[in-house]
């Protein structure tokens, strides 16, 4: 390949062009709108830019007759435009100091979640989704994600009304087109058309909603996950061959139903490195889909509703499988507003499923407290929750639309007859 000098400075202003465009997107949000509904928020690096430049521009470059040939030909103006990630390359890896400013917790939790949790490789499509809610977790999670992948994307889309809500269109479309879906938003998408399409299409996600920067760096999240997933594996024989389950509690629950033991779901462990694997962080817990018709009596929510702690308890009465009363104070009313609105959008046939009993599970994580927020007070060690809606992603006949867990605080839990919590204290052998 030969060019002229012509061509040779045409490329060089181009890729000069190119770089100075690169750095300045390293510092700026470009915003795009689709539909009045979607914001994207694209964040790129200038890595690429240095490679074109180094290979493609350099050897053809002009130089003036009295200029001295040095060993490394570089370019003092661009390498002083992209001095940052060079020199961030150049650090010699060491064991990091403990975290002690609430930014470096912020960043030392997002490296963990990238390198631990979801163990993303270089030149992985990676996606991370957030809401305005949100917005400083993602942008934390694309600088740590970034670390390891150049192909990283970052979008903001707008919050949600609920969780269970489809994201919007162009979002779900690009969850398809990803190796890693990292979604830290205000209402849970674990529960949505979207994401079930992006794991049939090979994606593994992490879901994390209600996420809070209280949350992110404290609590659930600063568990040791490879313990975690020890744990859950440990359980695995206590669950087989178990179909009846029974809750009870100090507040009244009563509830009986049956599971099909083989369904007992063990991967919520926060490892989340194979795809088609799907996990909420902070993780830690077991779950399964009650069989449907067979749960009957009364669930008591004294712990947390969504992301409310419980101040007068929320009575579910349960028939054959779906909630057909709900009593309580303010609260009650609340969910049957909000589920009544959701039922309004079915068609008649299907409105009843919104309130189907769609999942049943217990924490196993030893670091997750109760907070009033579900996301971590249904993995704390001891609880367990019940979820009521959409169960397609278990396998159910529910498409609702919805998936609100709540969790009790203190439950005696027995599987035929073996006890595995009672009144919060963990029975069952998991070491």
């Amino acid at each position: 390949m030969s060019l002229n000098a012509t061509d040779s400075m045409n490329i060089l202003y181009a890729v000069e062009e190119c770089c100075f465009i690169a750095h300045e997107l390293s510092s700026t949000l470009v915003l795009h709108q689709d539909s009045y509904r979607t914001i994207c928020l694209i964040v790129t690096t200038h890595s690429r830019w240095m490679s074109i430049w180094k290979y493609m521009v350099l050897p053809f470059r002009r130089k003036d007759k009295d200029e001295e040939k040095t060993v490394n030909d570089e370019d003092e103006d661009i390498n002083a435009l992209l001095n940052t990630d060079s020199q961030d390359n150049s650090i010699s890896r060491e064991d990091p100091p403990e975290p002690t400013t609430d930014e470096e917790r912020l960043h030392a939790i997002s490296d963990m979640v990238i390198q631990t949790c979801m163990d993303i490789r270089r030149g992985e499509n990676v996606l991370i989704v957030c809401d305005p809610t949100t917005a400083e977790i993602g942008q934390s999670l694309h600088i740590a994600t970034q670390k390891r992948s150049e192909r990283v994307l970052l979008v903001v889309m707008p919050k949600s009304r609920h969780h269970g809500e489809e994201p919007p269109t162009p979002v779900a479309a690009l969850m398809r087109q990803q190796q890693v879906v990292i979604a830290a938003t205000k209402y849970s998408l674990t529960h949505t058309k979207a994401v079930r399409q992006a794991l049939k299409d090979g994606a593994r996600i992490a879901t994390m909603p209600g996420m809070n920067f209280e949350l992110y760096t404290e609590g659930g999240m600063t568990a040791d996950f490879q313990d975690v997933k020890r744990r859950i594996s440990n359980i695995t024989n206590f669950l087989r061959r178990r179909r009846i389950i029974n809750v009870k509690s100090e507040s009244g629950t009563d509830i009986t139903f049956e599971v099909n033991w083989r369904d007992w779901k063990l991967d919520d462990n926060g490892i989340c490195n194979r795809p088609r694997m799907l996990t909420n962080l902070p993780a830690g817990k077991v779950f399964i889909l009650p069989k449907e018709g067979t749960m009957n009596g009364t669930i008591v929510i004294d712990g947390s509703w969504d992301s409310t702690l419980i101040d007068e308890p929320v009575e579910l009465i349960v028939e054959d499988g779906t909630v057909v009363d709900v009593k309580g104070g303010s609260l009650a009313a609340t969910i049957r507003q909000s589920y009544g609105e959701v039922a309004k959008k079915l068609k008649a046939k299907d409105r009843e499923s919104v309130w189907t009993v769609a999942e049943f599970g217990f924490g196993m994580n030893p670091s997750a407290r109760l907070v009033g927020n579900v996301l971590e007070d249904e993995k704390r060690m001891g609880s367990c929750y019940f979820s009521i809606g959409d169960n397609s992603l278990l396998g159910g006949s529910s498409h609702a639309g919805i998936h609100v867990s709540g969790v009790i605080a203190e439950p005696t839990v027995w599987l035929d007859d073996t006890c595995l919590t009672e009144s919060g204290e963990f029975m069952a052998n998991e070491n």
